[in-house]
């Protein structure tokens, strides 16, 4: 398959919505590079475990460290096959970074497979590149997807939407159908027996 796959992270991402894609995509043979402003090859970015335990939103508690395997200076999006929005905290500030928006503007503009889960929708919103497309979100950044003119989707945590070169999830428990939709734009099949 050798799909490369480029990861945005950033301190406090949600850790499920880093470890589990980025394990998943290193299984079916893709390689991954993970980038996070401020941050060089080498160094980590730590993580959120984000649940819910009977409060109006999701409580948080440190996950584990998680590597950043390449300086986001050195990203050339023509070298990628795919990109890999994580949710979390992190994307409400790494979307304040330039180069973050560029990378996915471009990845966009080349038309190439983006998967976005939770959080990570809010870096699609400040790039500009929803207007028009039927996406999900974690439910607290669905009105950000409609100011920026896509169409929000309420649907199971468990689901993904996939519209053109876009599948979207709401969170962490939809890995196996946001991940499914992202092997397919990818053109990844997977024969099992």
């Amino acid at each position: 398959m050798n799909k490369k796959i480029l990861m945005l992270v950033g301190d406090f991402v949600e850790d499920y919505e880093a470890m589990v894609p980025y394990q998943a995509l290193l299984s079916v043979g893709c390689s991954v590079d993970t980038v996070c402003p401020g941050k060089k090859k080498g160094d980590h970015v730590a993580t959120a475990i984000h649940d819910f335990v009977g409060f109006q939103t999701y409580a948080e508690t440190k996950g584990h460290n998680f590597p950043v395997t390449k300086d986001i200076e050195k990203v050339i999006v023509s070298e990628y096959d795919g990109l890999y929005v994580c949710g979390g905290r992190a994307p409400e500030y790494i979307r304040l970074n330039q180069k973050v928006l560029d990378i996915t503007k471009e990845f966009f503009q080349l038309n190439k497979p983006v998967a976005a889960i939770c959080h990570g929708i809010q870096i699609l919103t400040a790039a500009g590149v929803v207007k028009g497309r039927s996406l999900t979100a974690y439910e607290a950044v669905g009105p950000e997807v409609t100011i920026a003119g896509g169409h929000y989707k309420k649907i199971g945590v468990d689901e993904a939407i996939t519209d053109g070169n876009l599948t979207t999830s709401p969170a962490w428990p939809g890995h196996p159908a946001i991940l499914k939709e992202f092997y397919q734009l990818l053109g990844i099949t997977i024969n099992i027996g």
